[in-house]
């Protein structure tokens, strides 16, 4: 005969409704785009200082043989170098590629945006007003969770434009100062907005 304990009771988790259930997938795909962002801006900043260097280094040849010569030009350097032409461009590469990849991501960020202000108006449809809409979670409102996803997705629409423009000109620049300049930009892109908001917790109401 089969043992029946008795008195104890076994905790069941509470079941999400389909908006909160979107919700806080929602949370956990920002957490994983967030994640990816990094790692890819940390290589792509790796990448965009080794084509500063390169440019230093060959702009600092250039000042030499001019003084040297009087005849250095950026197309004199690139005949007498072509070693450093041929490996900055697949620099350059390389960083258009990590744009493409941080594009990528955005675009995942504004379809995260898009679908959660969805839910909102999913919810505004179904209860109407405020005070007789049932909370999904213990933490923060429905509309706070668009206002916040909003937030961080125009935050990073702001960076890449930025990055966009360091990639187009980071190879370009005859000018020290310059290329340290877009170096820096490309680092501090992420602290040019406001900090992202802190997340809470997720709890959604039983």
């Amino acid at each position: 005969m089969e043992a029946k304990t008795l008195g104890t009771v076994t905790p069941r988790k509470p079941v999400l409704s389909v908006s909160a259930r979107k919700i806080k997938d929602n949370a956990a795909d920002w957490h994983n785009l967030i994640l990816k962002w990094e790692a890819l801006n940390d290589g792509g900043f790796a990448t965009a200082n080794s084509i500063a260097n390169m440019k230093i280094s060959l702009l600092s040849k250039d000042k030499i043989e001019l003084v040297s010569s009087g005849l250095a030009s950026d197309d004199c350097a690139e005949k007498e170098h072509p070693e450093y032409s041929r490996e900055l461009e697949t620099l350059c590469e390389q960083l258009q590629a990590t744009l493409e990849g941080l594009t990528k991501i955005q675009m995942k960020m504004e379809k995260l945006s898009s679908t959660t202000k969805g839910v909102c108006e999913l919810e505004d449809y179904h209860h109407g007003e405020e005070r007789k809409r049932p909370p999904l979670f213990h933490t923060w409102p429905t509309a706070h969770f668009y206002e916040v996803s909003r937030k961080l997705s125009d935050m990073y629409s702001k960076e890449l434009r930025l990055k966009r423009t360091v990639v187009e000109q980071l190879a370009h620049t005859a000018d020290r100062d310059l290329a340290l300049s877009y170096l820096s930009m490309w680092a501090l892109g992420g602290t040019l907005g406001s900090a992202p908001p802190a997340a809470p917790a997720i709890r959604p109401c039983a």
